[in-house]
């Protein structure tokens, strides 16, 4: 079996990149090993919480003991899935904030900057109800969309932030991504509109882009350059050989793993699981970073929260309008509200994240609150904290070793104890007084900062927006991994195309960014000049340096 050109995963970048190759012409093989994503779990905006918890569906990766959380492991999930994360995460649709772009060119990435990236994001996106034209799109294969809101807490969070002094934004995706309002999510007609949807099943509808079911165990190199992938398939083992190039589209987590089981990576690190070195990049795994958040949850004083669901027989209830009508609160993923600020005074762009939920409950769904509450998701963007992806062996079976070292910063607690403080204050607006009975977590007993940094020890989770083991910089910086082009240094005809190739984690979720880099990619490998670029200026806040809001 051949192609022009052989992606691995059918993920985020990986089925935007199938899409716009095979809208070339060019023939296209991508190897998955997850199975279908059929099915009311993963289609059911609702049923959010399930699919991320099963074997089925996920990697069940875990992190190493986490030496600054006294030695939690922390879940890892990953799309093992036709549409990879993007069939399993929350939906949410954050682009990221135009300075993080700014700050990929200025690490490296030439061409990544807000004014090079914005038109791909427009390409990709089919914005209902946004700001308008000028920084959104209209007509791309990704829907997004803008939840009901009926539940009148989402009102009043964005009302209580302004309440707090911080602004009211129209389109956190748009010219303004500081303050608070709406949340977009890749919902279309109540149906999780994953890559799989927006851009795999077209592509293979139109007969271009095959996709073969297996592990992929190596890339085949000959001679510095890469012409194939060996894959575990269901026939046994065989290679599927590039005419043109091999694309590792396979995860943050999966696409380093590759690379160094291809004899790509840190040469000594290679060389104690027996594998031949064929291009010892260090940055190879490294450079690995996360967003952490922490639930803060209220007891409501009122019934207008999701609990009244949270029962068997109010989940057969919205199962059973979803399917039959595709209506209720099944076509929603509950994140209606949000809102990005900064934490302090001279901090030029937001650091902080919110996602409001009107229930009380672990992102995973295993653990809620008893009797009606809400909460806010909130975390700091920007962490400094660093780990590694590295083998465990040189079996492609093994999972790798995922070390995150997560809060190995003093910056890292200063900000989740700003996270705890602004949030109360928020809480304590008068928009929220009539809902607001009481704190549950991390509750009125924690104040001190010893306080609060022994709940963030016990109680922070991930975001789950693990990215920058391939980090893309330029090719004489010893840390890069893949240059400008997310072309591998060091072996000619082998790209990788994901959240691994970011330099830095942008602000928010990462499934856009992750599309994007798949769209933009693409007018790489085909030789296209790039989109025009973009004049089209953000708003940053004229009292950034000297108010915090």
């Amino acid at each position: 079996m051949h192609a022009d050109y052989v992606i691995v995963g059918a993920g985020s970048a990986g089925c935007a990149l199938a899409y716009r190759l095979a809208e070339a012409g060019r023939r296209v093989v991508v190897i998955e090993f997850g199975g279908s994503d059929a099915g009311p779990f993963i289609q059911m905006p609702g049923a959010l919480s399930y699919p991320m918890n099963m074997p089925r569906y996920d990697w069940g990766f875990q992190s190493e003991p986490e030496p600054h959380l006294n030695g939690r492991r922390l879940a890892t999930p990953r799309g093992k899935v036709i549409g990879g994360s993007s069939s399993v995460n929350g939906m949410v649709y954050v682009r990221g904030h135009a300075r993080d772009f700014d700050t990929w060119a200025e690490m490296g990435a030439t061409g990544w900057g807000y004014a090079d990236v914005l038109p791909y994001f427009k390409r990709m996106e089919h914005a209902h109800g946004a700001s308008g034209p000028e920084f959104r799109g209209g007509k791309g294969p990704l829907h997004v969309t803008r939840g009901p809101r009926h539940i009148p807490l989402f009102d009043a969070f964005i009302e209580a932030g302004r309440q707090a002094g911080y602004p009211v934004t129209e389109d956190y995706n748009g010219r303004q991504q500081e303050g608070f309002g709406p949340m977009e999510a890749t919902i279309w007609r109540g149906r999780r509109w994953s890559a799989a949807n927006a851009y795999l099943r077209p592509a293979m509808a139109g007969g271009n882009v095959h996709l073969v079911r297996g592990l992929a165990r190596k890339v085949v190199i000959e001679n510095g350059r890469a012409v194939g992938v060996e894959v575990d398939a269901q026939g046994g083992v065989q290679v599927i050989r590039a005419k043109r190039e091999v694309i590792l589209a396979a995860s943050s987590i999966n696409s380093p793993k590759l690379l160094m089981l291809s004899g790509i990576g840190p040469g000594a690190h290679l060389a104690e699981h027996g594998i031949e070195v064929l291009a010892d990049r260090p940055g190879v795994g490294a450079n690995l970073h996360d967003h952490l958040e922490i639930y803060m949850q209220f007891a409501s004083s009122k019934p207008v929260t999701l609990f009244k669901y949270w029962n068997l027989w109010g989940k057969i209830w919205v199962g059973a309008q979803w399917l039959a009508l595709r209506r209720g609160v099944g076509t929603s993923n509950q994140f209606e509200a949000c809102g990005f600020i900064r934490s302090k005074a001279g901090v030029e762009y937001p650091d902080i994240q919110y996602h409001f939920l009107p229930l009380a409950v672990r992102y995973d769904g295993r653990s809620a609150a008893g009797g009606h509450g809400f909460q806010a998701h909130v975390g700091p963007m920007r962490s400094k904290s660093r780990g590694a992806v590295t083998l465990r062996s040189a079996d492609p079976e093994a999972p790798p070793v995922i070390r995150f070292n997560y809060m190995s910063t003093p910056e890292d607690w200063q900000d989740f104890r700003a996270c705890v403080r602004l949030t109360r204050e928020i809480f304590a607006q008068s928009a929220m007084e009539g809902f607001v009975r009481g704190e549950i977590q991390p509750g009125p007993a924690v104040q001190t900062d010893d306080e609060i940094d022994g709940f963030v020890r016990e109680h922070v989770e991930s975001a789950y927006h693990p990215c920058g083991t391939c980090k893309m910089g330029r090719a004489d910086d010893p840390m890069a991994v893949v240059d400008p082009e997310a072309r591998v240094i060091g072996v000619d005809a082998l790209r990788v195309v994901d959240s691994s190739i970011f330099p830095q984690v942008t602000n928010g979720n990462l499934n856009a960014p992750s599309i994007m880099v798949g769209e933009k990619a693409a007018d790489h490998i085909l030789g296209r000049p790039m989109l025009p670029a973009s004049n089209l200026e953000p708003w940053i806040n004229p009292a950034w340096r000297e108010s915090q809001r």
